[in-house]
């Protein structure tokens, strides 16, 4: 084994300061947490009724862009309901990235769809037009307006591009290809929040976006979701059916859908309205920390991934590329052995036994990724 592995672990512990355990990402805690979750627990109202909820969705509205906002327990269900309000049904098929996190797929399998997998970008990290256009040029029809896949007989119904470690993928193009063959894009932004396509919010391109706020995340609340949409028709459906399809009545129990018990507590809200004043210089100081990894892979032989042309990416998770799978394994060893916590990207859907037969075109890019990235600790400094 050469020296790199070692001098890894040293600039990691000269930017954090410790000799101790390294997380890859930690929460971070230093505004008016406190104060504000002993507000709530002073109110009584704990649970999904409570103040910091309206809260904390005007503070996303506000800071995205967006319209709308309606938050959820996590990133997954925000997910779920937004693929169903976009029109997933059973029997359809999704467009997807195998190079993903399994909540991405999972939410898309809880509508009773498939997901189809496509190729990701060397430079993105995420979704490929091409690759779409590839799958769609091999598979895809229109009839009465829908575009249907003509092997399989299914609608072709959505696309769920994911924003991989905070790095906007090529979402102008993807929102063309999906407006010329009718397809709802749903953007999973789970890891982007502070993250901007050609100035515009990651999240703002399609018909709505999943956010998550889960303990690794840039900001958290414990747990916590969010969609976030542009259209108020969206919206109204999506918190209507989070909040278990409940009418409105001073004291009858009445219910006119199948709801979902998805509404964020007010506890994890409160969290979260303090997160959201730190935001803005969490993001900053997350790339700060991204610009010195990238001064000190300069000379390494290695290759830091930088945020795409056009865009302004959160840097969430960093990351860099080795030469092999043989070499990732050997420096993920060497990290986490001296506690310094390294990861692989996910492994592949298309190789979980879950999905490994369902539908999908070359991912070379995906599998040669997946042999060489290896992310490194991005928490605030």
């Amino acid at each position: 084994m050469n020296s790199f592995p070692k001098e890894l672990v040293s600039f990691v512990r000269d930017q954090y300061g410790t000799k101790d355990f390294i997380p890859l990402h930690a929460p971070h805690f230093e505004g008016k947490e406190k104060e504000y979750l002993l507000d709530t627990i002073d109110s009584t109202f704990v649970s999904t009724v409570g103040a910091y909820v309206t809260q904390f969705e005007e503070k996303v509205v506000q800071y995205t862009g967006s319209k709308y906002a309606v938050a959820t327990v996590n990133g997954t269900s925000a997910l779920h309901v937004g693929l169903l309000v976009a029109g997933v049904q059973r029997d359809d098929e999704v467009i997807t990235q195998s190079l993903t996190f399994v909540a991405t797929c999972n939410a898309i399998r809880y509508c009773g769809a498939e997901p189809v997998f496509v190729d990701v970008e060397r430079e993105t990290l995420g979704m490929s037009p091409d690759s779409i256009l590839d799958f769609l040029d091999r598979f895809a029809e229109m009839r009465d307006g829908l575009c249907w896949n003509k092997q399989t007989n299914r609608v072709i119904r959505a696309c769920v591009p994911m924003h991989n470690f905070g790095h906007p993928v090529r979402i102008h193009d993807i929102q063309k290809i999906c407006q010329n063959y009718n397809i709802q894009l749903v953007e999973d932004a789970a890891e982007s929040l502070g993250s901007f396509y050609e100035k515009i919010h990651t999240g703002r391109f399609g018909s709505l976006a999943a956010i998550s706020f889960n303990g690794n995340k840039i900001i958290t609340t414990g747990g916590g979701g969010m969609i976030i949409t542009d259209d108020e028709v969206i919206y109204k459906r999506v918190k209507h059916i989070t909040t278990t399809a409940k009418v409105d009545h001073p004291w009858l129990y009445m219910h006119d859908d199948l709801g979902f018990n998805y509404r964020l507590p007010n506890l994890n809200a409160a969290l979260g309205c303090a997160q959201m004043e730190l935001l803005s210089n969490y993001v900053e100081r997350k790339r700060a920390l991204a610009e010195r990894y990238a001064n000190w892979f300069s000379d390494k032989g290695y290759k830091f991934i930088l945020e795409p042309e056009n865009t302004k990416a959160n840097y969430w998770i960093n990351a860099f590329l080795v030469n092999g799978r043989e070499e990732r394994d050997e420096i993920l060893k060497y990290t986490n052995n001296n506690k310094v916590m390294t990861r692989p990207a996910w492994t592949p859907m298309h190789t979980l036994k879950m999905f490994k037969d369902n539908l999908r075109v070359d991912l070379t890019n995906t599998e040669w990724l997946e042999s060489r990235l290896v992310n490194i600790p991005s928490s605030v400094i």
